[in-house]
């Protein structure tokens, strides 16, 4: 099928590379005008400029910023119907070893961002007449590991307040709904750098040895499912999570 999203207006957070920038691209292929924000202005402008998109630099945990580029993207553009929010940063350490400082900027940027893009975003999309929030979680969001407490804590919450979030607008009104996806280890350009500067570790074998589909997930793995959510496929999917590990969540 091609034009899945025809007519339909989309912003996607740290879409500068990685998921963002892939599910950004698989949107614009199939019809939607897109408007990609990141924190990162120079892998920003490259990115806008290769996929012939509009572009804001961001701070996702700046309430002042989100105001400023939804209210942008009203007065250019009109309308809103696709919301992804996917910045993110990861954050390792047991819960001993873990700094509330680090604790506090995980939860700013993957928990904090969600909260503040749905609460700007929602008005403009019920005016939009139909919409589709999408929240990146993560399988670390629903498998806990031992060493990663506050981006276990801060996925696993995305998860629960996409549910209370799906369950406001369905109360408020049906034109919007929400989601969101539960990425495995994905082969992006900062799990690759990671693979390629230990390789005596065997870092790429380990994680895949964890997945029963036994390989890491594509990028486009996960802008797929993105896409099917952001589409009118999925109009009566809302409050749950899409599952895109693999299999890892089912051992």
């Amino acid at each position: 099928m091609s034009e899945r999203l025809k007519n339909k207006v989309g912003l996607i957070t740290g879409a500068a590379q990685g998921l963002g920038k892939e599910m950004a691209k698989i949107m614009i292929s199939q019809g939607a005008t897109m408007v990609i924000t990141d924190i990162n202005e120079k892998s920003l402008v490259e990115t806008a400029e290769e996929l012939s998109c509009k572009h804001m630099v961001m701070d996702v945990t700046k309430e002042d910023q989100w105001k400023n580029v939804i209210s942008n993207i009203e007065k250019d553009i009109g309308s809103l119907n696709i919301l992804v929010n996917n910045a993110g940063i990861g954050g390792g350490g047991d819960v001993e070893s873990t700094d509330l400082e680090s604790w506090h900027l995980v939860h700013s940027v993957n928990l904090d961002s969600v909260f503040l893009g749905c609460k700007f975003s929602l008005p403009l999309m019920r005016k939009s007449g139909n919409g589709s929030i999408i929240n990146i979680s993560s399988m670390s969001g629903i498998v806990a590991s031992h060493n990663m407490s506050a981006y276990n804590s801060s996925k696993a919450a995305v998860r629960h307040l996409s549910k209370s979030i799906a369950l406001h607008c369905a109360k408020s009104t049906n034109l919007v709904r929400c989601n969101s996806i539960h990425p495995v280890f994905t082969r992006t350009a900062m799990v690759q750098s990671m693979i390629d500067a230990a390789p005596e570790r065997n870092i790429e074998e380990k994680l895949v040895q964890q997945i029963p589909l036994r390989k890491l997930a594509e990028p486009i793995d996960i802008a797929n499912a993105a896409l099917f959510l952001a589409s009118d496929e999925s109009s009566f999917i809302t409050g749950t999570e899409l599952v895109v590990d693999g299999g890892l969540s089912a051992t």
